[in-house]
């Protein structure tokens, strides 16, 4: 998520009387952009020398300069007015190079440079969203008989971010879908129990489990779970992923899993990341939600499977081991776990930048970082932090979305052969399509 190397502002009154932003460009020698105010704005490519133009709408113009990595220019309707804008623009957090009235525009204009990029909830949303069309996935959903999966549908397929099944009656789910006032009709609806498929299923699941006595009758059975069907469905390439746990419980989403897709080569554990999206930053937190307490072999295939996936995303992983102690600063069965835990993420992967034992404070603060672990490649620069028990890592996530006004995305699962990713049961219908999204990215990616 690199920041753009144009040269760009973004005017948050384009309709302003006298300015001919055609000449305007023209003269400080710019190409012309012209917002929309749709989340499409976001994933504009500049690579020239370009003036965006903003829909006026102050609030929206700071996201789009934030995603765009440009600085933030106003345009103040009288001088009067310059204090507010300014005061307003800086609450909203994207780089503000200025606010000016028309006469001092064209200078403005011409010698403003590129401001560094800002992270925020929009800006890493529309960007998941942007690239999950680029991975052009087929997404099953289960729980269509949940009015939250049928909103985040419509959606998804509003906006064209991915293909979806969604499994229920299909008169049941147009019908609500129609009182939802969401449009569902492009995707793919299934009912299981009578799908032609559920026999050829039952089959396959037979035979992947005979040798833990699974009979056909069994399997027949196990294939009128939606968990089991729709997990079949990935395992077959019917669906490059899926996502589900709105209405079910964890064990219930991701047990078929375990079954069917079962872990990638080498994998001895699954675990998950968080995405922490927080103003100028993008963290990962790993594992806060499937491992309680993981060895040093599992922590250190851990941080080398969250510093995969967090390149999915955006992140140039540098990973930290957290403990209660930097280094040789403490002692006890707990720090000796993380020293081994780094030394196994070393031998997974020797290019991997990774360290501990770090403290938060060491792993993210720079200066913190710089006394107590002077010579660590991690210290004060770290985005992964891989938390040393599930008590840990969930407490850890939930004090910074609370307390820090992060977005926590995620639970993103790793380490199967193919992504199947668990929701809360008290998920938004925003978590939902995120977590779609993050799994076509993850199927993408394959």
């Amino acid at each position: 998520m690199a920041a753009s190397q144009s040269v760009l502002l973004t005017l948050a009154n384009r309709n302003f009387a006298g300015v001919d932003v055609d000449e305007l460009a023209r003269r400080s020698d710019k190409g012309v952009v012209i917002l929309e105010g749709t989340a499409q704005d976001f994933g504009i490519a500049l690579d020239a020398a370009t003036l965006v133009v903003g829909t006026g709408d102050l609030s929206y113009d700071a996201d789009v300069a934030s995603a765009l990595g440009v600085g933030l220019l106003v345009l103040a309707d009288s001088e009067q007015r310059e204090t507010y804008v300014a005061r307003r623009a800086g609450e909203l957090g994207a780089t503000l190079v200025g606010v000016v009235t028309e006469d001092g525009l064209e200078a403005a204009v011409s010698t403003t440079t590129v401001a560094r990029q800002v992270m925020s909830p929009v800006v890493f949303e529309s960007w998941l969203l942007n690239r999950a069309r680029q991975a052009d996935a087929h997404i099953v959903l289960p729980e269509g008989e949940d009015d939250r999966i049928l909103l985040a549908a419509g959606e998804l397929l509003s906006g064209g971010v991915v293909k979806l099944s969604i499994l229920g009656d299909a008169g049941e789910i147009s019908r609500r879908a129609e009182e939802l006032g969401v449009d569902v009709s492009q995707a793919q609806i299934i009912n299981h129990v009578e799908s032609d498929l559920l026999e050829e299923f039952a089959v396959d699941f037979a035979e992947l489990r005979k040798a833990k006595g699974v009979s056909l009758e069994d399997a027949r059975e196990a294939m009128r779970d939606i968990s089991y069907f729709s997990t079949m469905m990935v395992h077959k390439g019917l669906a490059d992923g899926m996502v589900s746990g709105a209405a079910h419980t964890t064990a219930h989403t991701i047990k078929p899993a375990f079954q069917i897709i079962k872990t990638v080569p080498g994998a001895s554990v699954v675990s998950s990341i968080f995405l922490m999206v927080m103003r100028d930053r993008l963290w990962a937190f790993g594992d806060c939600a499937v491992n309680p307490n993981p060895t040093a072999q599992q922590l250190g295939e851990i941080a080398v499977v969250s510093a995969r996936t967090a390149s999915q995303f955006g992140i140039d992983p540098k990973v930290a081991m957290l403990s209660y102690s930097t280094g040789t600063s403490g002692s006890g069965p707990d720090v000796e776990r993380s020293v081994a835990a780094v030394k196994e993420a070393r031998f997974l992967d020797p290019e991997l930048v990774v360290d501990g034992p770090l403290q938060f404070d060491a792993a993210c603060d720079e200066g913190v970082g710089k006394k107590k672990a002077p010579d660590s490649p991690v210290a004060g620069h770290a985005n992964v932090f891989i938390f040393p028990d599930l008590e840990a890592g969930n407490a850890g996530y939930k004090i910074a979305q609370r307390t820090g006004d992060a977005l926590a995305v995620g639970p993103i699962l790793q380490g199967l052969n193919k992504p199947v990713n668990d929701l809360s049961r008290g998920a938004t219908v925003r978590d939902i399509i995120n977590t779609v999204a993050i799994t076509a990215i993850q199927a993408g990616g394959k």
